[in-house]
């Protein structure tokens, strides 16, 4: 499997990164148990920060399309065909606008949707959830 970056892309690295990796599961290209390249070594052959990598790769582990094994390495997760399908950005993108559709419907304003969200995102931030 082949990752190519495209630096001007307006899609981040790192979601360039997710997106081909779930791709080269859905397509056989990867398989459960496959190993992925350390975070360093991605980095290098890609000419990204490292810290790039690393939030790919925590996204895709939250996502259970990829599992580290502490020294021994990162592998494709053997569930990580039914997981690569699932885009939870779409996922909660459809529920904020029914959501917000509701609100609306109720007589809320914008202005008072964005507040109420600021205030829930500053509490759940503030509580360490």
């Amino acid at each position: 499997m082949e990752i190519v970056i495209d630096i001007d892309d307006t899609v981040p690295p790192f979601a360039q990164l997710i997106a081909q990796i779930k791709n080269a599961v859905l397509n056989d290209a990867l398989h459960p148990g496959d190993a992925l390249p350390s975070i360093r070594q991605l980095a290098g052959d890609l000419e990204l920060n490292h810290k790039t990598v690393a939030k790919a790769y925590r996204f895709l582990e939250r996502d259970s399309v990829i599992q580290t094994k502490g020294y021994r390495g990162t592998f494709i997760h053997p569930q990580a065909r039914a997981n690569s399908a699932v885009d939870l950005n779409a996922w909660v993108m459809t529920k904020l606008n029914k959501t917000i559709a509701t609100f609306r419907d109720a007589g809320v304003t914008d202005s008072e949707i964005r507040i109420a969200f600021g205030n829930v995102m500053n509490n759940r931030s503030n509580t360490g959830a």
